[in-house]
Formats: structure tokens, sequence, C-alpha cells
């Protein structure tokens, strides 16, 4: 039985008609008709003009429906231009989860994809989380405290990271799809994807286990697929194609743009190009320098496409590339694509229609690489047709565009189900300074929501089909994180110890806040917790009370002066230790009290000069004269030197009226009297020379009397 089939490739610039036939597994081509737009209504694969679109449509449909009868349906494409890719991260906090499960990894993956979706939905501001359809992603690497790991499954750790890039296509590329063919008066028969369609008829699912990396270069971008381990992983694009050699022709030769494209198209198959540039003078140019004219653009064009394949394939280089669409027969192209992915030539192929098998063609068609696309999109749109399916996540109606395989986590995705409520909310951490040290208490962990897919347990990379019901039951939150005292510190111990030979105890104390404690105490988040030990001698030793263990103040010539403090002294097991010392069990201590000081001893700390001392020799005999300068009193009562200072006493010293030391005052320090016999003649020497009772002597001055 021969089945009649339409299909149509809008493209950037033009729109291809194309007629096949299906007999037996094989495909031969009827008729293709191609008709460039009349304005630019196709940007980046979004139709910008749905009727100018619709015109060029009816136009194609209508001249073959003159040679083949009436055509209603028709198989499309999505332009593989339009999709959009987007990295995508997450981190989680594994430190308190015993191991990881496939489960956790898919549900990471998931999280991964929804940031993907977010920071496409913020770079394009679109508020409409239905927005874009992810058609499918492929993980970069997983971490392990943020080192690079192989595999996640049953690793522990403080922290787990996986990143994927993923591809999702604007629904509005779909929208505007369906009304343009509407316009058209035709139904959309089936529909794919432009890269999908092309590796449908190029790769076969044998050869999709290698890493392969497929590009179709057309006018004005470079569509790319990547092919590894039986997928697609990824897709992308690059606004540099076939226009860029083009555009450099135009630049150079001074021609209009359509007469550079021709000069371009014949480089291969003429040595020698006649044009005429837009002065009309004509031209005839060898070949080989129109090939060094485009060769910068070539490799602007080479580069541009190598550093997109390698950031989609894990950022190394494919196994191999394939090459399709019209931009691919640009002389030196492949070898320079094959120099900036370091792969052999023989490794980076133009693949034409003799590469598809199965595929044959009428003789008024051209083979051409620019037609393996228009043929993959009839061939995979009859073999693979993307569909619509239909079920419901939690009673909410969804509707999934069949772009892959379709698994639970598309639905959620779909659902608007964020991956944050594919767990509990973990309970509030619980922060503590303990002993000038935070620490953090984490809450509890989240318990998991269980997914049922038509009422059997679940997970996200299961797959759904139209009708199926998926019913999620929320995990609980986690509890905030709780502790009391106990939790964080260990009681202090209780020391015992001889203090005079009395034996006593000290335990110390818990602070909250500065305030004591109980062990029980609740903790409150941002508190501060302190184990005092308070067994310092300072702390726990009151010693008996001294009028000098505190400042003391005495008045000196009706000013107030304070007499520093005197430290009681202590002795630890026989040596002398600071009242800082860190008691121990067992110790054995003795506190020593300063004395009571006397006046004399006052007036020494305050170098208050109490008398004035004059050394002398008297008749060869030493003697020493004093005289008061300083009145000392206590309790307002004059007081002797020696007197000792009690606690409550006011004591003041007062300065006397100045007088010198003269010869007469040698008599009060000695028994020296003169003679009864007044006749006696003498004479009063001070160092050998005559002098007189009432003069002024000096410390150190030899004093005589001699009698005559």
């Amino acid at each position: 039985m021969v089945t009649k089939l339409f299909a149509l490739d809008i493209g950037t610039r033009s729109v291809v008609g194309i007629i096949l036939e299906e007999q037996n597994d094989s495909f031969h081509i009827v008729d293709l008709i191609s008709k460039e737009h009349k304005e630019r209504s196709m940007i980046d694969g979004q139709i910008h003009n749905i009727l100018s679109v619709a015109s060029i449509i009816q136009e194609i449909k209508e001249e073959l429906e003159q040679i083949h009868g009436p055509l209603k349906r028709v198989s499309v494409a999505a332009a593989g231009r339009s999709l959009k890719t987007a990295e995508g991260t997450v981190t989680v906090d594994i430190s308190d989860r015993t191991l990881i499960s496939k489960e956790d990894i898919n549900r990471l993956e998931l999280s991964a994809v929804q940031h993907a979706q977010e920071k496409l939905l913020s770079a394009h501001q679109s508020q409409e989380d239905d927005h874009y359809y992810c058609v499918g992603y492929s993980v970069l690497y997983y971490k392990l405290q943020d080192e690079k790991i192989g595999s996640l499954i049953d690793q522990t750790g403080k922290s787990a990271t996986v990143e994927v890039i993923a591809t999702f296509l604007p629904r509005v590329v779909v929208e505007s799809l369906l009304a343009a063919l509407k316009r058209a008066d035709l139904e959309m028969e089936a529909l794919t994807l432009e890269p999908i369609a092309a590796i449908h008829v190029l790769v076969p699912p044998s050869m999709r286990r290698l890493n392969i990396a497929l590009v179709d270069i057309g006018a004005g971008t470079s569509d790319i697929a990547i092919v590894r381990e039986n997928t697609v992983t990824a897709y992308g694009m690059v606004p540099v194609a076939g226009d860029e050699m083009t555009e450099a022709l135009s630049t150079h030769y001074l021609l209009d743009f359509p007469l550079a494209e021709q000069m371009k198209r014949q480089i291969n198959d003429q040595d020698v190009l006649t044009v005429q540039d837009i002065l009309g003078y004509e031209q005839e140019i060898p070949s080989e320098e129109v090939i060094d004219v485009i060769r910068p653009s070539v490799k602007h064009v080479a580069l541009s496409i190598a550093t997109e394949i390698k950031r989609l394939n894990h950022h190394s280089s494919p196994q191999a590339v394939m090459i399709v669409g019209g931009g691919g027969l640009t002389p030196t192209l492949t070898k320079e694509v094959s120099t900036q992915l370091d792969l052999p030539e023989n490794r980076v192929a133009i693949r034409s229609l003799d590469a598809l098998s199965g595929v044959t063609l009428s003789e008024q068609i051209e083979a051409s690489p620019a037609l393996v696309t228009p043929i993959g999109i009839a061939i995979a749109a009859q073999r693979a047709p993307i569909h619509y399916i239909s079920l419901t996540v939690n009673d909410q109606s969804i509707r999934l565009f069949e772009l892959k395989e379709l698994t639970v986590g598309d639905a959620l995705l779909a659902a608007r189900i964020t991956a944050r409520q594919l767990y509990g909310r973990p309970g509030l951490a619980l922060t503590v300074k303990v002993n000038g040290q935070w620490r953090t208490l984490p809450g509890e962990h989240g318990s998991s929501t269980t997914i049922l897919l038509n009422g059997t347990e679940a997970g996200t990379k299961d797959r759904v089909g139209n009708l199926d019901s998926i019913e999620l039951l929320f995990g609980k939150d986690g509890t905030d994180a709780s502790a009391t005292v106990r939790d964080l510190v260990e009681a202090p111990e209780s020391i015992h110890y001889q203090l005079d030979g009395v034996t006593q105890k000290i335990t110390g104390q818990i602070l909250l806040n500065g305030k004591p404690v109980t062990m029980d105490t609740k903790i409150a988040d941002r508190d501060e917790l302190t184990v005092n030990p308070a067994n310092r001698i300072q702390d726990v030793i009151t010693s008996p009370v001294s009028p000098w263990t505190e400042p003391f103040t005495i008045t000196w010539n009706g000013t107030p002066h304070r007499l520093r403090k005197r430290e009681t002294t202590y002795t630890v097991n026989g040596q002398e230790v600071s009242d800082d010392y860190q008691i121990h069990a067992n110790d054995i201590i003795e506190t020593y009290q300063p004395a009571f000081l006397s006046l004399k001893e006052i007036a020494k700390d305050l170098d208050i000069i109490l008398e004035e001392r004059a050394d002398v020799t008297f008749n060869e005999e030493p003697v020493v004269i004093t005289k008061q300068r300083t009145a000392t009193y206590v309790n307002g009562q004059l007081a002797s030197l020696d007197y000792q200072v009690q606690s409550n006493d006011k004591v003041e010293f007062k300065s006397l009226p100045s007088s010198p030391i003269l010869f007469s005052d040698i008599f009060s320090f000695t028994d020296f009297s003169l003679p009864s016999q007044s006749t006696a003649n003498y004479r009063l020497l001070r160092n050998g020379d005559s002098i007189r009772f009432n003069e002024i002597i000096f410390g150190g001055d030899q004093l005589e009397i001699i009698f005559e």
C-alpha cells in the first residue's frame, strides 16, 4: 500500500513543500517546491507575520494540489533555532542524611531543571510558568562538597550539587505554526523538531549510543543537536551560518546580496567565477581567491559552532560531527570545524541524501544536503510524530507536548509543582553562642512527598501516558530545632579544697545571657551560653576585713590623699600565687592579711617629711639632732608616729613652722652641761672656727666646746 505524505519545512528565508510516497518502509520523493518569503516573516524560528507565512504556504499547497490532488493534512517541524537552552544548578545540605537514593538524585535533577527554567523566564521577562516546554536535559556534572564526582548514590558529606543543561521550546512557536496552517486551510497531521527530524533519518537508533553532534547550517542560523547514550541530550543554536560568507563576498566585491549568494554556491563547481558588481563592472575571479576572501568568515562560523557543541556536550568534543543544510557546502568549513574541535578531518562530514537509506528522488529533484531536513521532517513526523497527552496532577488537568519520552517529572513541571514541594519544609535551625563559639543546631528534615501514579507509588523518572492520574501525598514539615542547657554543655564538677585548715567545696556556674540557670533551662535562638568554672581564688574566697584591702584616705595640709590598696596574699601548697589562680581539687590554701600601718609608715608611703635631721659630732662623739616638721593627729588628737591606724580612724598630717637647727639644740640631744663656775672661760667651735650659741649648724659639722 502506498501512502502519500505532505510536509513543510518553514525556514528563515524560505518554505519548502515536499510530497513523499511511503511503501514498505521506503520513501520516494515525488515532488518538491521551495519559495522564499516576500518579507522578513520569520526571525530565529519564530513566525512574526502569520499572514505572510500563511500566504507562502497557501501558494505551495495550491501548486502541489494542481499535480497531486487535494492536500488537507501536513507534517511540520518547529525550528531548532527556536529552542532555548539554559543551565541550572541546585545544591542541597546532606549532612544529616544517611544515604542518597536514586530517587533523591532524580528530584535534585528536576530541581536543577526548574532553576534553568526560572533563569530562562527571568531572561525573557516572562511570568508564565508554562511559557516553555522542556524537551530534554542532560546532567553536566555531580558534585560532593564542591568536588566533581561520578555518582551521588549512597554518598555522604556536607553538600551535594547537580548542574544540568536543559532545552526548552517556546509554546508560542507551536501556537503560531498552528495559526499559519489554519489560515492556509491545512490541519497539522504531525509535529516534530528539526534537529530530531534530521537525526531520525541520519542517525538510526543503533548509532545513538555514540556521542555525535548534528549541525544544520542554514542561512541565518546553525542548529545543533547532541546524541549520546541512546538519546538526544541537548539542543542549541548559534546565530551565524551561510549568510556570514555571503555578506563577506558582497562587501569585498561590491555585489548585490542575491548575486553574492549565487557566487558562493558556484565556488565548488567553477574554477573561475564571473560576476557583475553594483557599478556594472564585470569581474572574473578565480575560485581560490574567493575562498581566501571568505576564509575569516568561515573560521568565525566554525569557531562559533565548535564552541556551542562543546558547551552542550559537557565541555568536550564529540566523537564525530555530521553537517547538513546548504550552508555546510561552504569550502573549508568542515576542515575548520574539525580543527576547532581537535578532531581528525574524517570525523567531520557533510551528510547528503546519499546517506539516507531507503529514500529515492524523482528525476527533476537534485540531491543536496539542504533537503535532508525537509525529508527528515516528513519521515520523522510519520514514524515518530509528536502528540499531546492529557493527564491529571492532584485533580488538576495537564496537557503535555510529547516531544520526548514523558515522565512524572515532566507532569510535575507542567503542573507548577516545585522541587521544594517534593520534600517537607525543614524545621528552623537554632543558633547559640557556647563559650564564645557560635553553634548551629539544624531543624528536623521534612519527610519526602509520596508520588502515586494511577494509585501505585512511583518516581519522577517513571513514564506517563494519556489519561494517567498523578496524586501527591505531600511530606510533613520538619520540627524546629530545640535544646536545653544540658544538650549543649556538661554540668560543671564540684571541687574540694582546704582554706586555712577548713575543707571547702566549689561548683562552677552556667550563665545564660549573663544570668545563672539550671541544666534543664530551654535555649532560644541567638542565646549566649557560658560555663563559668568560678574557681579562681578571687571568686570564691572572702577575706577578713582589713582597712588596707580597700583604698584609704588621709588629709595632708588640708588636702585629701588616697592611699594605695594593699592586697591579701595567698599560698597554695606552700607557694605564693596571685588571686586569679584557679583552684584544683585537694589544694591547700592559706591567706595572709596585710598588717595595720603606723603613722610613720603612712607618712613614708606619702613622702611626708615628719622631722628634719642633722648628724654631727660633738666633742668627737656622734650626735643626731632632729626637729619635728609635721604634726600627726588621729581623730583630732595629737598622736605618736608609732600609732597603728584602725579602719575607722581619721588621720591628718599638718606642717609645722620651719626653724633652723642651732648650735644650742645640741644640748637637747646630749648629757653635756656647762661648768658651775661661771668664771671659767670657754670657746664654741664649728669645724675649728669660732661660733655662737644661736648660729645655724648643718649635718656633718664637727662641734666642740673648749675650756681655757
